[in-house]
């Protein structure tokens, strides 16, 4: 009998399945790869939401965590996922300048914002008033990483790529039946696929879809992330990731006109340089209203389990969620309650 059954590997699952590997649990993962919002995100980690100047939730035990679960990734997969560089916020005015000083005198930010504004001149930006730099910030290559750890998983005998059917999952008090499987728990960590879930799809589930380009501008010569109004990330070869956007009313992963025209715009307000647009991604972010995850297991079967709601932040929150998760089923340590699924009450 395994001990779990995951179903999903986003950035979720794959947390979820490490954190089972580094304590010696038995799974398999099922995915049939038809949410793909954790491999085309930006990647970005970024303890500072720079819209308000303000700290994200729980950041320095999410940053610690991260760094650690990474890290152990890398030497098992003998290749880097985690790039550390710098995000810089451009100024656009005395202003925000001065909001960004008041922001870093908080005690919670003070480790977070670099109190001297940066003036480097990059190629292709014009950038008056300076940038602002973000510490402890970085991305990791989630389309890199999710493929690796598939197929590290398939080395296991742990991965399998189909549908999960959840009609097929017979549950009893102490055990779990799937097809020909059978398992003490089993883990949804599905992403916006969760509205098929008969067990987890009252919950409120938004999902915000957001779209993304890979552009090449030879002219542009930078080496941090650049976040204004979108984020320009250097990759190699001239490339930039460059996003994103956020659409609450379509719920597809297709790219569109209108989100096309959108990047494009946003871009021109920064680059001077040409562009040319290699790439285009969409997906669809699963997101919350109250911005926090859906942690917790369904109120009448205590062995199936949810791990999904990581939003934008995925990178940071996967292996912190995904740590909370496994204390709360193993070692009965109680969830956070604005993580904890109890908050919405029970399925109808």
């Amino acid at each position: 009998m395994l001990d779990y059954i995951i179903v999903g590997s986003g950035l979720a699952g794959i947390a979820f399945a490490e954190t089972l590997l580094q304590n010696n649990k038995s799974f398999v993962v099922f995915d049939n790869h038809s949410q793909n919002s954790s491999k085309i995100a930006g990647g970005l980690y970024n303890p500072v939401i720079l819209k308000r100047f303000s700290q994200v939730w729980n950041a320095n035990e999410q940053l610690n965590l991260a760094e650690v679960f990474y890290k152990k990734i890398e030497t098992k997969l003998n290749t880097q996922v985690d790039f550390k560089i710098p995000i810089y916020r451009k100024f656009f005015s005395v202003e925000e300048q001065n909001n960004w000083f008041a922001a870093s005198d908080k005690p919670n930010l003070a480790p977070f914002l670099s109190t001297e504004i940066v003036h480097k001149k990059y190629t292709a930006i014009d950038s008056p008033f300076g940038y602002g730099q973000v510490l402890h910030t970085g991305y990791v290559d989630t389309e890199a990483l999710l493929n690796l750890y598939h197929t590290y998983l398939k080395s296991l005998a742990s991965f399998v790529e189909e549908a999960f059917v959840h009609s097929d999952l017979n549950f009893f008090e102490d055990y779990l039946v799937y097809q020909n499987l059978k398992a003490k728990h089993i883990v949804f960590a599905e992403g916006f696929g969760m509205h098929a879930n008969p067990f987890f799809k009252h919950l409120p589930l938004d999902g915000t879809k957001g779209e993304l380009f890979i552009i090449k501008a030879p002219d542009l010569d930078l080496d941090v992330i650049v976040n204004t109004s979108v984020f320009i990330l250097p990759l190699d070869n001239n490339l930039f990731k460059v996003g994103a956007t956020y659409n609450w009313e379509d719920k597809t992963d297709l790219p569109t006109a209108e989100g096309k025209q959108e990047l494009i715009d946003r871009i021109k307000e920064i680059l001077t340089c040409d562009f040319e647009i290699i790439d285009h991604f969409a997906g669809v972010r699963p997101t919350v209203k109250d911005r926090r995850p859906l942690l917790g297991s369904h109120h009448l079967h205590q062995n199936i389990h949810i791990l999904n709601g990581l939003g934008t932040r995925g990178v940071m929150l996967a292996p912190a969620m995904a740590l909370d998760l496994y204390d709360y089923i193993e070692n009965s340590k109680p969830l956070d309650k604005t993580t904890d699924i109890k908050r919405y009450g029970l399925a109808k």
